[in-house]
Order: C-alpha cells, then structure tokens, then sequence
C-alpha cells in the first residue's frame, strides 16, 4: 500500500450487451489470462441458459443473486496486548461487491455442472433464490460477525 496517495479508482466500461458495469466487473474476475472473449462467452451462454430455464430476465437475476450474496457486515482481526481479536466491522459497499462478486464465481467453479455455463447459471439462479454455498458463505460472515459482537469496542 503506498503511503504517499491513495489510488486511483478506474472506471470500467459497460459491457456491450446489457451496457451494466456491474456485469463488466464480474466478467473481468471470471477471466483467466487476459481470455476476455471467453469470460463474455461463459457469462452470456450463462444468462441464455437462465432466460430459457427460468423465462425471466437474466441481469434482474444477477442483480438479485448479487445483492443476497453481498455482506454487511464481516470480521477483521485486531491486536490487542498480545491477544488477537475478531471484530466485527461493517463493510463498504464497492468491498462487498467485490466480495459478492468472488464468492459467486469462487463458488460457482467448485460446482460439480460439466461446463463453466451451466455451473454459473446454477449458482445464479441459487443465490438469486437465497440458497446455494455463496449465500451460505455471506450467512457465515454475518453469523461469525453476531458470535464477536463482544469485541466490537475495539474498532478502530
């Protein structure tokens, strides 16, 4: 981290299908090795597959998914006369879109769905429904958060 300035925060172009840069984001985490036209295949062939199965819009699914993955709250560790303390402390919103962002996909890839299409469509779908394991990672976080309120005086 630079001591000198804080970074500059680039703007991202928005994606040329739904024109969201939200979804441009996400696509931008899925991509291996600069393979952006694969990333954009994998997503779009994702949201084909959610408009068929589910007959409703596929970015409103996105959005929904995103926004019951997002935390509120999450647990950082503090030092404090030689004991380290879980505290609970509220998230930033761009940090948790970030967080909700890799948790869908890190928990899409560990799906068990031949192609990366079907997996991330399942994910979404799930998320978007409130189950499925990015959900269930947010319900830890908070959970782990409630279980150290104790220690929330030592927020700094």
């Amino acid at each position: 981290m630079s001591r000198r300035r804080a970074a500059v925060k680039r703007e991202v172009m928005p994606d040329a299908k739904f024109g969201d840069q939200v979804l441009t984001k996400f696509i931008n985490c899925l991509m291996y090795e600069g393979k952006k036209a694969a990333a954009e295949g994998i997503v779009y062939g994702a949201f084909d597959r959610i408009a068929k199965r589910g007959g409703q819009d596929p970015l409103r699914v996105f959005h929904e998914a995103l926004n019951n993955v997002r935390p509120a709250v999450e647990v950082r560790s503090r030092r404090v006369g030689g004991a380290t303390y879980q505290v609970p402390v509220e998230v930033r919103p761009d940090r948790s879109q970030a967080l909700a962002i890799r948790w869908l996909i890190g928990t899409a890839r560990g799906r068990s769905e031949n192609t990366m299409e079907e997996r991330l469509s399942g994910e979404l779908n799930d998320a978007a429904q409130g189950r499925g394991a990015a959900v269930k990672k947010r319900e830890d976080t908070h959970r782990m958060a409630d279980a150290n309120k104790a220690f929330s005086h030592y927020r700094w």
